[in-house]
């Protein structure tokens, strides 16, 4: 035998043994596909596991799928799993909607699927609905906290009943905005009551009005009903609010009165000043008196009998001042 010719038989070999090892690989699922009705071909499934798609995912979910009498083909599986899609999931979603008679494609599921969304448990609140608290009681706030024109505060829980709407999965507002909305919804219903009586007797009217709001538009689900689970007398917020306005009024008149007393202590004290200066010019004047007197006897306008005459009538009235000061 000649050299290219062992050569030759080696490079067959190798062939041969690869493909009898991939056969042997793939053998049990390209049966399995078989026997189930749901065939794919082996070089099919070679070719998957080349393009690094788990062939066992796809040939599993094409199984459930014929089984149930859905038709998808092995391409639009793999295309889902190469977008990182979960296939078994989606095909179990498929399934339940068939059983329930709810339509669902396989390009909205998949779609779904790769928005982020569970679409099997979506699939499964649309058959069996679902309860969403009003308030979420997980993040800490109990209530909803409300305040009737009266002033008079009402606690109220909420139980919002809501069902899948498969049509709006994809772009859907989540059940975040369910609650947020229901909860304004109720805020705005007992702000617009007259009393917190009407309130407590006919709680369905919150249910009512908030329900015919139309609160589901453009979200992932449909409202089914609102609930008040309970509701409760919190605080007067109308006569704290009024307490409290007297008391910044009082304070307002108060800072007011002693602006006022400041201004007139220092009016006072300008007086004072005023007096005092008045007083400081007088005795200027009066200390110009003797001045005077000593320039008449200068020059002959008084003689000696005048000014014994001043100091008789000036004697005469201090004598007077101070009888008038004992008592």
């Amino acid at each position: 035998m000649t050299p290219y010719v062992l050569i030759l038989a080696v490079i067959i070999g190798f062939f041969a043994l690869g493909f009898l090892l991939l056969f042997f690989r793939f053998f049990g699922l390209w049966f399995r596909a078989l026997l189930s009705g749901a065939h794919v071909g082996l070089g099919r499934l070679v070719g998957m596991w080349l393009r690094h798609v788990n062939p066992g995912v796809i040939v599993d979910s094409r199984i459930m799928l014929t089984k149930a009498g859905i038709d998808v083909s092995s391409d639009w599986l793999e295309t889902h799993f190469l977008a990182r899609g979960d296939v078994m999931k989606v095909s179990r979603a498929l399934v339940a909607a068939n059983k329930a008679n709810i339509p669902l494609p396989f390009q909205r599921a998949a779609a779904i699927d790769l928005a982020g969304r569970d679409v099997l448990e979506a699939v499964r609140t649309s058959v069996n609905p679902k309860v969403i608290d009003c308030p979420e009681t997980n993040k800490g706030k109990l209530t909803i906290d409300a305040v009737a024109k009266d002033g008079i505060q009402l606690c109220v829980k909420a139980r919002v009943t809501v069902r899948a709407n498969i049509e709006r999965l994809v772009g859907g507002a989540t059940e975040e905005t369910i609650i947020a909305r229901v909860g304004e919804g109720i805020v705005t219903t007992i702000g617009s009551s007259e009393s917190y009586k009407a309130v407590l007797e006919n709680p369905d009217t919150i249910s009512r009005t908030v329900l015919a709001k139309g609160l589901d538009a453009g979200t992932a689900f449909e409202i089914l009903s609102i609930d008040i689970a309970d509701i409760d007398v919190g605080e007067n917020v109308g006569a704290k609010l009024q307490a409290d306005q007297a008391e910044a009024d009082k304070r307002r008149f108060q800072a007011e009165a002693e602006k006022r007393r400041a201004a007139a202590q220092a009016q006072e004290q300008e007086m004072i000043a005023l007096v005092q200066e008045n007083r400081a010019k007088v005795v200027l004047a009066e200390a110009q008196i003797p001045l005077a007197i000593a320039d008449a006897f200068k020059n002959g306008h008084l003689g000696v009998m005048d000014y014994y005459r001043l100091k008789n009538i000036q004697a005469d009235t201090d004598m007077r001042a101070s009888i008038g000061t004992v008592k």
